[in-house]
């Protein structure tokens, strides 16, 4: 079983890696994962990178270059707690993209980005979920 979610979804992506008996998770663009939200920014939530030892299944992240959140830094922060946790992921950038990139009826919304995206999740769940 897989699990996918986009934006705060992607936070409870991850999350539920960490929690649930999962074979794959995929994260695109989930902020505070790592990182806190600044000040007065709408969503209160604290950063859940300190569960990275749980996370039970191989992680596919998808990141726009562009985004604030998460950044370039709050990925990089990430990919480094993946590795020092001995945790399989993989980790992609679209350098041109913002947050948002798969959503179709945003301004947001990066075709290639998300043309691309898509067949890395469906790359990913192949190796992962196929039976």
């Amino acid at each position: 079983m897989g699990v996918i979610g986009y934006c705060s979804g992607g936070r409870q992506s991850f999350l539920a890696g960490c929690r649930l008996p999962l074979d794959a998770v995929v994260d695109c663009y989930g902020a505070f994962v790592t990182g806190a939200p600044p000040e007065g920014f709408p969503l209160q939530v604290e950063p859940i990178g300190h569960l990275t030892p749980g996370l039970r299944a191989p992680l596919l992240g998808l990141f726009g270059g562009t985004d604030q959140y998460p950044s370039s830094a709050a990925v990089a922060e990430l990919e480094q707690l993946l590795l020092e946790n001995g945790k399989e992921h993989e980790l992609r950038t679209h350098p041109e993209a913002g947050h948002g990139f798969f959503a179709v009826d945003r301004p947001s919304y990066h075709q290639a980005a998300a043309v691309e995206g898509w067949a890395h999740v469906l790359d990913f769940y192949g190796r992962h979920l196929a039976v």
